[in-house]
């Protein structure tokens, strides 16, 4: 029966160019052999289809699940998933993704009443320490095996009985073929750019994104996944490579990338030159046009800097597996509206490789939540903290109201540039994070995903010291593996994994109020609630209003973000002040020597918002001679140069924690691009803007005087009084 199942729905799906799924369920055995009869019945060409699996053989390409993203950019006419040993959720949109219209998506899996209760190796990964693979619940499972007996266009036949639940087929009536895609009337562009084209979509795409031919040009292509955007972005790269451009291409990962330089070597462009987006930030080698593919998957404010470039092209995927973060549409597109640059915005909505209303992508869209949205604007736009009610959404709520799991993940999505698949499943059945929300009228208006860590046993705690990566608990592990403190994996805290006000309610108070909600709720149960985290001047400050200290900055960059991480602490207990304080402290004693080492190229203002909330300065206790050099060099003729050290010690003393008002922003980034970070004049002068080296010394010294006023010992003033 199989055979027949599988190539009735080829050809159902072949006749509309739409794609159809088939779910074999029973024994890994069983569906393998049925899976080897459908593809043969389908007339499915074996050099085109690719098993997704762990073991066995259907004579075609096999990949491991984990390796699922060799798939990206490319079609195939039928991908078989084995799901039986992990159903990863990444994989299942990557391959939904990668099947060509009139193609089959194959799904192996076990029985599915049983599937939610089966434990995997996808789970092994939510069973962090210290909890066990039976803490783990099979939420994500449920709600899947729902939405594929729920969804048109899915057949399910039970392999080992050998009998059909859901045929599957839709019986479309027939569809017109759309004309091919015509050329504009009047172009720049070669006509064969345009002849490259598979849609009218895709015309109209590369005929907007010739405005990057002259200066001072931004172009946003905008769509869903498998639209042809990174190909029209290829097309019109090649083009104006060809004009003698210097086109810079940068993406999350190169691969990201790969539609976008296949389609340029199809017209004969091998000169795109390629970075990761950290170093595609700083424009080397100024290039004359940048091209930002999935920028969606950027961090803000890394996608403000191409901002600096003379043309940037932005493509942007509006719901996707990875990299669906909304912060592009939600807070980028103001600083890009707010920009030198002129604008053009293009919209793609003609899927390329298969019908619109394909029904697999529509059931890939549910079971994976890829349009998830918060609330519509007007229902929380009158909302404040005041009205608002703080709820704890366990996993139970959140699989039994979709209104409700849709807003609350729709608003972690919007909120984080990169969000996958997977993290819906962490959220429905990891055993150690906990979502706690503010609703107005039960719409989601502010949410946190909170990470419980710590408590960990002697033995693991031991592990951890040792090197051992111990998963889910990233504070206790930085602050024992990095920060040799093993003690601190004893206490118990809840990590904020993520936080997220809808942008309609922002500015209102609802992130520090629903953090006051949880310290409430966690006080005389946990020892400290903290947050690691990319660090900028805004969330730093952000954390440091709501009662975080900085405890830790990397000292490496996060390869996508480009930015260092900062871990703060906010500790409840007396066990949780002990650590805290420790780490406060020594981070406040230790961050000059890292600033001046590994840490010579963090932001300036990043640096002075990781000082600030340290809170916990340095003690100062300079000499009467070492007085006497810092006096001299700022009330006299003294030199920095003679004995850096004590300027150090009083720059880090006045910017680690709180401090008097005493110098400008300008002043105080001085303090820590020269004391602090050690960099040469010239460089600094540069940096700050000083006409020429000479000022910015002078301006050091000046910026000095009301330091040893305010700082000063009783030998440091009476040497003051020296140049009265």
């Amino acid at each position: 029966m199989v055979r027949e199942v599988a190539a009735a729905l080829r050809e159902e799906a072949e006749s509309v160019n739409e794609r159809r799924m088939l779910v074999l369920t029973g024994s890994r055995e069983s569906c393998l052999d049925a899976a080897d009869a459908a593809l043969s019945a389908a007339d499915v060409p074996r050099d085109d289809a690719t098993h997704l699996g762990t073991v066995g053989s259907l004579d075609c390409e096999r990949l491991r699940p984990r390796d699922s993203d060799a798939l990206l950019g490319t079609t195939r006419t039928a991908v078989v998933y084995d799901a039986h040993d992990e159903c990863r959720p990444n994989a299942l949109g990557r391959i939904a993704g990668a099947v060509d219209g009139g193609g089959l998506l194959v799904l192996l899996a076990p029985d599915l009443d049983d599937w939610p209760r089966v434990r995997e190796d996808f789970d092994e990964g939510l069973a962090v320490p210290p909890f066990s693979l039976a803490d783990v619940t099979g939420h994500f499972r449920r709600r899947l095996v729902d939405t594929l007996r729920a969804h048109p266009g899915i057949s399910i036949y039970d392999a080992d009985a050998r009998s059909l639940e859901r045929d599957g087929r839709t019986r479309p009536a027939p569809r017109i073929r759309p004309p091919p895609p015509e050329p504009p009337a009047n172009h720049d562009f070669p006509e064969r750019a345009y002849d490259a084209c598979r849609t009218q979509d895709q015309v109209d795409a590369v005929h907007a994104l010739e405005a990057l031919r002259e200066t001072g040009q931004a172009v946003v292509v905008e769509a869903d996944r498998g639209r042809g955007k990174s190909s029209a972005a290829g097309i019109a790269a090649a083009c104006l490579a060809d004009e003698g451009l210097d086109v810079l291409v940068t993406a999350p990962r190169k691969r990201s990338a790969s539609e976008l330089f296949e389609r340029a070597a199809e017209l004969d462009c091998d000169s795109l030159r390629f970075e990761k987006p950290p170093a595609a930030a700083g424009l080397p080698g100024d290039p004359d046009v940048v091209f930002v593919d999935e920028a969606a998957a950027l961090p803000v404010r890394l996608l403000e800097d191409f901002l600096d470039a003379d043309r940037v092209a932005f493509t942007t995927t509006v719901h996707g597996y990875e990299g669906a973060g909304r912060g592009f549409d939600v807070r980028f597109r103001d600083r890009l509206a707010d920009s030198d640059l002129e604008l053009t915005d293009i919209r793609m909505t003609d899927p390329i490789r298969y019908a619109a209303g394909d029904p697999v992508e529509v059931w890939a869209f549910r079971a994976l939540l890829l349009d998830a949205r918060p609330p519509v604007d007007p229902l929380v736009a009158d909302a404040t903290p005041a009205d608002a009610t703080y709820d704890a959404l366990d996993s139970d709520d959140l699989l039994a109201d979709e209104t409700l799991l849709r807003e609350a993940f729709g608003l972690l999505v919007y909120a984080h540039y990169r969000t996958e698949p997977n993290d819906l499943a962490r959220l429905l059945d990891a055993p150690n994070l906990r979502v706690r929300a503010l609703r107005h009228d039960g719409h989601v208006v502010s949410v946190a995903l909170l990470a419980r860590e710590g408590g960990l046993d002697e033995g693991t705690r031991a592990e951890m010291y040792s090197g051992g990566r111990i998963l889910g608990n990233m504070i206790p592990d930085v602050l024992t593996s990095q920060l040799r403190d093993e003690d601190a994996a004893v206490p118990v805290g809840w990590r904020v994994v993520r936080i997220a006000t809808h942008h309609a309610a922002r500015s209102r108070g609802f992130g520090g109020h629903l953090l006051d909600e949880l310290r409430s709720e966690a006080a005389g149960d946990l020892d400290w609630v903290g947050v690691g985290y990319g660090a900028t001047p805004e969330l730093v400050s952000f954390w440091d209003e709501n009662g975080f200290d900085t405890v830790h900055v990397s000292t490496t960059r996060n390869d996508t973000s480009g930015e260092y991480s900062a871990i703060m602490l906010d500790p409840l207990s007396e066990a949780g002040e002990t650590v805290h304080g420790h780490h406060a402290a020594w981070f406040a004693e230790r961050i000059p020597g890292v600033l001046g080492d590994a840490l010579t190229d963090l932001d300036a203002d990043v640096a002075l918002a990781c000082l600030a909330a340290a809170d916990a300065p340095p003690a100062l206790s300079l000499t009467d001679h070492q007085w006497s050099v810092v006096v001299g060099a700022s009330y006299g003729p003294g030199l920095y140069a003679a004995d850096p050290a004590p300027f150090r010690a009083l720059a880090a003393h006045h910017l680690t924690g709180p401090h008097p008002d005493l110098l400008t922003d300008r002043e105080e980034r001085l303090l820590v691009r020269k004391l602090l970070q050690t960099e040469d004049w010239d460089a600094v002068a540069d940096d700050l803007d000083y006409h020429s080296t000479g000022q910015c010394m002078r301006a050091l010294g000046s910026a000095l005087e009301p330091l040893v006023d305010e700082y000063g010992s009783p030998a440091a003033h009476a040497e003051v009084r020296r140049y009265d």
